[in-house]
């Protein structure tokens, strides 16, 4: 089968029955000791893009200190401990994170650390602009932690020409050749919908993961409007996520403590269906990505209880505010620069509508 016919989901998600459904999680931290982080390192963008949100991004320089930074780590990871997680996930963004001077360090502080954890998983979402000499050492610190991923951004406004494009999959294809999984972000805007298409087809036909995103308003709390039907099949069933990179693992990393084994020849489900839901009777679902939550309308939590807060955090600049989600409503649990106080128990959702992945896949179980 070529990789054009695999561009629709063996997997039919629109059979996931969304209002049955009681529990949702990342299967990895439904079936491990994992705590979260999603950490915007700052504002600070060498991009200019014109339809990115004005808070989202700045050309003003903004970074925390090296040393504020690695305190909160250790921070984070005593409060955790306590809690009795030692397993970790940090995941890193901007603005563009890899500009923080300081960044291939705190990557080296997290790895010294990895023979002290369960297991140590790092992430970032960047836009690539680096030269691939940076990539290069960014995969041999990499190759210390026990997985490591990038979702990449593709913006067609700097990375405007073929040849540039050809150079963007480049450096993701040499980083799945470092055993780095890798997934490439396509916001489908409604008005250029079959242009996006066309993009993320030449990324996937390279053996490239894409993920699907529906455009949200500028303040991120709703789909915009403009997706015909057609569009919407595409959202909910096309691009799959694949494991490209698990038969081109050139590394050696170490192994867990605690081993998870999510293999389809254990589990009979792929290990790139990342998500787990579970229905009123007990049975089970898996999806591939949270993404797709947004397109069925499954993303209203209110009254749940949910696991953020206590396993889960995010850090945002400028502010330096931490607080249980993206798009929580809850007051924060604390500041960068001035402590913070981890949940000590799963506690009820409060907000009316969660549109960002990361918070739809920390789990979550409805009140009934």
């Amino acid at each position: 089968m070529s990789t054009t016919d695999l561009k629709w989901s063996q997997y039919d998600f629109t059979q996931i029955p969304f209002d049955n459904i009681v529990s949702v999680g990342q299967r990895t931290m439904l079936h491990r000791d994992l705590f979260t982080v999603s950490w915007l390192l700052g504002r600070f963008c060498n991009y200019s893009c014109s339809y990115c949100w004005p808070y989202a991004s700045s050309r003003k320089k903004d970074h925390r200190t090296i040393d504020l930074i690695l305190m909160t780590i250790d921070e984070i990871k005593r409060q955790s401990r306590d809690n009795n997680y030692n397993s970790f996930h940090f995941s890193f963004s901007g603005g563009e994170p890899t500009f923080h001077p300081d960044y291939l360090e705190i990557m080296e502080y997290l790895a010294d650390d990895v023979p002290n954890c369960n297991y140590h998983s790092v992430h970032m979402t960047s836009n690539i602009s680096r030269k691939m000499k940076w990539f290069e050492e960014y995969a041999a610190i990499c190759s210390r932690f026990h997985r490591s991923s990038i979702t990449a951004s593709c913006h067609r406004e700097h990375v405007d020409t073929q040849e540039k494009v050809a150079e963007f999959a480049d450096k993701l294809e040499y980083c799945q050749s470092q055993d780095i999984q890798v997934t490439i972000n396509q916001v489908m805007l409604p008005d250029k919908f079959e242009q996006c298409w066309e993009d993320a087809l030449y990324f996937h036909e390279r053996g490239i993961n894409v993920t699907l995103k529906p455009q949200s308003d500028p303040t991120a709390s709703f789909i915009v409007d403009g997706y015909t039907d057609s569009m919407l099949e595409r959202l909910r069933n096309g691009m799959p996520q694949r494991g490209f990179t698990d038969t081109k693992k050139l590394i050696r990393r170490p192994r867990p403590k605690v081993e998870l084994d999510l293999r389809y020849e254990k589990t009979g489900i792929p290990q790139h269906m990342q998500v787990e839901l579970e229905d009123a009777d007990g049975k089970k679902y898996y999806m591939d990505q949270a993404e797709r939550f947004n397109t069925f309308n499954f993303n209203k939590f209110s009254g749940w209880t949910c696991e953020s807060g206590y396993r889960s955090i995010i850090i945002r600049e400028p502010d330096g505010s931490i607080k249980r989600s993206y798009s929580c409503s809850d007051e924060p649990l604390g500041y960068i620069d001035k402590g913070f106080k981890l949940f000590q128990k799963p506690m009820p959702c409060i907000t009316e509508t969660c549109v960002s992945s990361a918070d739809s896949k920390i789990p979550k179980r409805k009140l009934v």
